[in-house]
């Protein structure tokens, strides 16, 4: 039987490993998560597509604040200091190489770190791919966050992607609720494996083998 962690204990995961000072990110869903477990006490300033720099977490019920939304429409509050700005002030940020590190979910991965997050063809899937193509592309670092598996029991994590692309060769690091994966030469690495989740298990789960380990970062 597997090991897979709850998302919110992903989301503190991934929240451990961005560096104070860093411009971030957070995409639609499951990244949004992230906001909430942020370390007390580090610089880590939150950027928001729809023109807000410096959001904090999400309210309190009593607190919320119908004007004050990030990109996918949910409630979030603004820190001190926090800065509001016109929609394309804010992708110019993210084109032009200003975020350190932004957070995505993903249908699929491919082993070179192509990334596909923004259709799978289903009728009723959103018509373009939005700015997570900018995101993907801009950011310095890029981390995944997903379920290692879809519903119907296929991996994420995949040879090649193939559903259409948000970005090519873009991923760095991909999260998922049995491991986590650093994009490397060669196809994924096993990262940390969370529980009982060893590398057989995993290989037998995505079909995939995984580069050595003991192989030197690059």
């Amino acid at each position: 039987m597997t090991t897979r962690i709850p998302r919110s204990e992903l989301a503190a995961r991934i929240a451990a490993d961005i560096p104070e000072g860093s411009y971030v990110n957070l995409g639609i869903g499951a990244p949004t998560l992230v906001a909430d477990h942020l370390p007390a006490g580090l610089e880590i300033i939150l950027h928001t597509e729809n023109g807000l720099l410096g959001m904090g977490p999400a309210p309190s019920r009593d607190r919320v604040d119908p004007d004050l939304v990030n990109a996918g429409k949910q409630p979030v509050t603004a820190l001190a200091g926090a800065a509001y700005f016109h929609h394309a002030d804010s992708f110019g940020m993210m084109r032009g190489g200003h975020l350190d590190v932004c957070v995505l979910g993903a249908f699929q991965v491919s082993e070179r770190g192509d990334l596909a997050n923004w259709s799978t063809g289903a009728p009723g899937a959103i018509p373009a791919v939005g700015g997570a193509m900018d995101l993907a592309i801009g950011a310095k670092s890029v981390y995944v966050m997903t379920d290692l598996l879809t519903k119907t029991g296929e991996s994420k994590l995949v040879r090649e992607c193939a559903y259409p692309l948000t970005g090519v060769a873009c991923v760095t690091r991909v999260y998922t609720d049995h491991a986590v994966f650093d994009v490397v030469p060669g196809g994924f690495r096993i990262r940390e494996a969370f529980g009982d989740n060893t590398v057989s298990l995993l290989s037998e789960l995505t079909g995939l083998e995984f580069v050595d380990e003991s192989a030197e970062d690059d």
